[in-house]
């Protein structure tokens, strides 16, 4: 019983400092983000950027995101996959579909450099082998690919990815082509306040996106740095059509214990000075619950998700 006692308590010892190794290795890209600003940028541009806190901030986030991203994508990838596909039920992933997944015109809200714009590629949607599925043969399309049986997603005909850190777009271009999206993926320069004509008079994008028209909405692990998320939350509920859907991985507020919540809160005086103005705290379910009416909510914390851990997340969908 002791060596499990000392083994639970090395593990929560370890993962109460992880958020501070975490923000360490941010700290520790502030060098190379200065060599690749001034290798990119002309001498007086690159003096500008490094005096101007909130572009030296995007541009430090860019570069230390080259390194987190990916690995997150490791880690979490599958859970996202299986988010998309429908496949998720009170923040467990399940193997059959529970409702329907990802599909239609959607918003990619804060892709970065593009971790998982290949999500939204067919060959998620379909099998190029002839092998059953769940003991069902599946369906073949006219070019002979065969229907995965565990996914219930559609077609997706477009995506809005928004993005208005222009430090991420080279990325992310380079990222829908690998994926084959070039013509379905449109990458939009601005905040979600210029997303619709209908939200102000000077808009800074040439596009349009009317509200009631979108099918899908995804947000994974960007919700916690949108400036004004009430406001947004909003604006982007008005752009779903009625049926729509928003599937949500994002990290939330902590709500476990009084200790938890005092222990975010103090490494939240941090976080956000070195994780891209990204805070740890914010209460986004409640956010999207009150953003307007849902038919349905099925959403929670991943089971998987131990009390000690300082950056906790929920998975699920809201439909509209």
């Amino acid at each position: 019983m002791s060596t499990s006692f000392y083994a639970r308590t090395n593990e929560a010892f370890w993962g109460l400092l992880d958020p501070w190794q975490f923000l360490g290795i941010s700290v520790s890209f502030i060098p190379e983000t200065i060599k690749h600003v001034f290798h990119t940028h002309d001498f007086v541009s690159g003096v500008c950027i490094l005096l101007s806190p909130s572009r030296f901030r995007e541009a430090w986030f860019g570069r230390f995101w080259t390194f987190a991203g990916p690995n997150i994508r490791t880690g979490r990838g599958d859970l996202v996959l299986s988010l998309l596909d429908g496949r998720t039920s009170r923040g467990r992933v399940v193997e059959e579909p529970t409702g329907p997944g990802v599909g239609g015109v959607v918003i990619e809200i804060g892709p970065a450099s593009g971790l998982w714009v290949d999500l939204f590629s067919d060959r998620h949607l379909y099998e190029d082998d002839s092998a059953v599925a769940g003991g069902q043969k599946q369906q073949e399309n006219a070019n002979g690919l065969r229907r995965r049986a565990d996914t219930a997603r559609s077609q997706i005909t477009r995506v809005y990815g928004v993005e208005p850190n222009a430090s991420h777009h080279a990325a992310l271009r380079r990222s829908v082509e690998a994926a084959g999206l070039k013509d379905v993926y449109e990458i939009v320069p601005v905040g979600i306040e210029d997303l619709s004509s209908s939200n102000n008079g000077n808009k800074k994008w040439e596009g349009n996106i009317e509200p009631g028209s979108v099918d899908c909405i995804v947000s994974v692990l960007c919700l916690c740095s949108i400036p004004n998320p009430k406001r947004h939350i909003r604006e982007l509920y008005a752009l779903l059509r009625p049926g729509g859907r928003w599937y949500i991985y994002e990290h939330v507020k902590a709500e476990y214990s009084w200790y938890m919540r005092l222990y975010q809160r103090v490494v939240n005086l941090v976080w956000p000075h070195l994780i891209g103005g990204c805070e740890l705290c914010r209460p986004t379910e409640k956010t999207l619950r009150e953003a307007g009416p849902w038919t349905s909510i099925d959403v929670s914390q991943p089971p998987d998700e131990p009390w000690y851990h300082c950056v906790p997340h929920i998975l699920g969908v809201f439909t509209k």
